[in-house]
């Protein structure tokens, strides 16, 4: 079986950073999505919040996601959410507290978006301070609608999105 991916759309923030990541109008054309993210936060402290991903601008209780984060030698930890209004899709962006010019790096994919099925996620992302300190992640996220996927929204949980932050949504045809 043939993968064939085709870029969609690609957001670079600028200067003073964004709120918001936002892909609209998804083409009903492709099998599967996946998104490629590379974060930083402007937030001064050490870590940032996580990123959040909506669909269809839908903001009703309808999302779950679960993750396994382990970070360095430590013991992995686990969460769960559920009847929440988003899918966290990242845990902690590096910040102004963190080495300069490092990014937490994500890829999302997401199969059958336009089915009349719930959709299910799966996201594997690192974030990494360039000394002692580094984390992998993977979650698996669930939006319990049966719509089409035809807008993906990306938010900061605590503060924005940092300057040169990318998005990449890419389209996938399975042939």
């Amino acid at each position: 079986m043939a993968n064939t991916y085709k870029i969609l759309s690609s957001v670079t923030v600028g200067s003073g950073g964004a709120a918001t990541i936002d892909f609209t109008s998804i083409p009903q054309t492709y099998t599967d999505l996946v998104l490629k993210l590379s974060l930083r936060s402007t937030a001064s402290g050490a870590h940032g919040g996580g990123a959040q991903m909506i669909f269809n601008n839908s903001s009703v209780a309808e999302y779950s996601f679960r993750n396994l984060r382990g970070a360095g030698s430590g013991t992995p930890s686990s969460g769960t959410a559920s009847a929440t209004t988003f899918i966290r899709v990242t845990n902690n962006h590096p910040t102004a507290g963190n080495t300069a010019s490092t990014f937490c790096n994500s890829e999302i994919y997401i199969p059958n978006y336009r089915s009349s099925n719930n959709k299910s996620t799966s996201e594997d992302n690192v974030e990494e301070n360039n000394s002692a300190e580094s984390y992998i992640q993977i979650v698996a996220g669930l939006w319990a609608n049966t719509s089409a996927i035809n807008r993906i929204t990306l938010t900061s949980e605590s503060t924005l999105f940092a300057e040169h932050s990318t998005a990449y949504l890419y389209g996938i045809s399975n042939a």
